[in-house]
């Protein structure tokens, strides 16, 4: 999340950072909320200014055998003390629209990420390893795991619908085996500490990462049976909109619309929907939520391997057939938590840390710097890893590495403090895949095939298989 005040100060530069990435400007409707608030703010000031004169004018009525004039100002505190008593309601729905608002904006991208629409305009910064040559024609994985007999996509179907896979016997413990390499690297030598999270979120938690509210469609959820659609700040948005067309801004402090704002709060019940995590990122994001850390601490560095559930919401024709883009899959993610000055030296040393992970694997690959129009929504800055597939002949991404400045960490509150400094500032978060599990155990599958079908398992693979060095049907 941006900070309001530097939108106040530099509205073009928000509006050219929002055109680099092909969004329309912003920055006068975030500062008209912001206006907005501000003003009600002051009428709550001037409110509590004039509730205590005249206050003490009651008494000087009084003292003076005005009674009259002492009534009419015992009217007058009445309707201030209403409105105060309601004022903070409606400044907490101000702050809230403000909030919502600001939520739905894009981090903005650092000078250097190169601008363009689309992923034609990412730019390639190196390529590592050879491709390997063959003397037959490789196939695509899923003709290989069908015809070993451990990728069984129809079955999958049966139980779950479309872009599920049921993965068996060898290329099972081969995909387990890349799981268990990938951990062990990260933690005996990059420095990662291993961290079994909750895979069940709240909102809140979704919503410091930056997938909600925007993203809400690409996600699954949980509730319990009967539970109502909206949770309590959805319902709050719809109380205040509702007010909002029913009244207008001009006429807030009209007692009416206090008291159908509290007779819509009474209305809100409590959600218990949890959120099923796309990527273990925001659980491990989500660490330092709402922590003050001494800088001593930092960086932080967290990595997990879970399963990782998407809907696929926008990608509808896209990769329908195998194992590349599935509803449920497994990757190791990689979170760093830095001050301020560390983030970008920590951004290639995570790419780093992802990238050792192919070397070790022995496949080639090309690292990619991401354009404007390419780059995710929280990111200020991302390198894509893109592992060469030979049954496709092409390359495909299997590593977003992302630094997000502070955007995360004022959606979460996360902070730090420098000894002697009595302000806190926020912290900087990074997160990338180390790697993608299915798309490594694709890689592997496609670029160690055999021309018998079966698969060789790489060297790096062959202490987590046990005796097992060719995969066979």
């Amino acid at each position: 999340m941006l900070d309001i005040r530097w939108i106040r100060d530099n509205p073009e530069a928000l509006d050219a950072a929002l055109k680099k990435r092909g969004a329309e400007p912003e920055s006068a409707s975030l500062i008209k909320l912001d206006e907005e608030r501000r003003a009600h703010i002051a009428r709550v000031q001037e409110a509590q200014t004039r509730r205590n004169a005249a206050s003490k004018e009651i008494g000087a009525a009084m003292g003076a055998g005005e009674t009259e004039k002492a009534e009419l100002l015992k009217a007058e505190v009445g309707e201030l003390k209403a409105f105060l008593a309601a004022a903070e309601d409606v400044e907490r729905e101000l702050d809230a629209r403000l909030r919502d608002a600001l939520a739905r904006i894009p981090n903005v991208p650092l000078d250097d990420v190169p601008v363009g629409p689309d992923e034609d305009a990412n730019v390639e910064l190196r390529q590592t390893g050879e491709k390997r040559q063959f003397n037959f024609q490789p196939k695509e994985h899923f003709e290989l795991g069908e015809a070993l007999g451990q990728m069984d996509f129809e079955t999958a179907a049966k139980m779950s619908g479309a872009r599920f896979t049921l993965v068996s016997g060898g290329l099972a413990r081969l995909e387990r085996a890349l799981g268990q390499f990938m951990l062990d690297l990260h933690t005996t030598e990059h420095g990662y500490t291993e961290v079994n999270p909750p895979l069940l979120v709240r909102d809140d938690a979704m919503f410091g990462t930056g997938q909600l509210p925007k993203f809400s469609e690409d996600l699954f959820a949980t509730a319990r049976s009967g539970e109502p659609r909206y949770a309590d700040d959805e319902l709050a948005g719809l109380a205040f909109s509702n007010v909002m067309n029913a009244y207008g801004v001009d006429d807030f402090p009209q007692i009416e619309v206090f008291r159908e704002m509290e007779r819509l709060r009474a209305e809100r019940q409590p959600s218990s929907r949890l959120w099923m995590v796309p990527t273990a990122e925001v659980p491990l994001t989500n660490i330092v939520r709402e922590a003050i850390i001494d800088h001593d601490y930092l960086p932080r560095r967290y990595t997990a391997l879970t399963p990782c559930f998407r809907s696929e919401a926008g990608s509808a024709g896209r990769d329908t057939r195998g194992y590349l883009r599935q509803h449920q899959f497994y990757k190791v993610e990689l979170v760093s938590v830095t001050d301020a000055e560390s983030s970008l030296d920590e951004l290639e040393r995570m790419t780093k840390c992802a990238e050792t992970v192919l070397e070790r694997l022995g496949l080639h690959f090309r690292t990619m710097v991401l354009s404007t129009g390419d780059m995710g929504f929280g990111a200020r800055k991302t390198h894509d890893i893109e592992v060469w597939l030979p049954g496709q002949g092409a390359y495909r991404e299997i590593s977003s590495c992302s630094v997000c400045g502070d955007f995360q960490a004022r959606r979460m509150n996360a902070r730090y403090r420098v000894e002697g400094e009595k302000q806190t500032r926020f912290v900087h978060t990074l997160n990338g895949s180390g790697v993608a599990m299915g798309r490594a155990l694709i890689a592997v599958m496609e670029t160690y095939q055999q021309e018998d079908g079966s698969i060789a398992v790489p060297d790096a693979l062959k202490p987590y298989m046990g005796a097992i060095d060719v995969i066979t049907a």
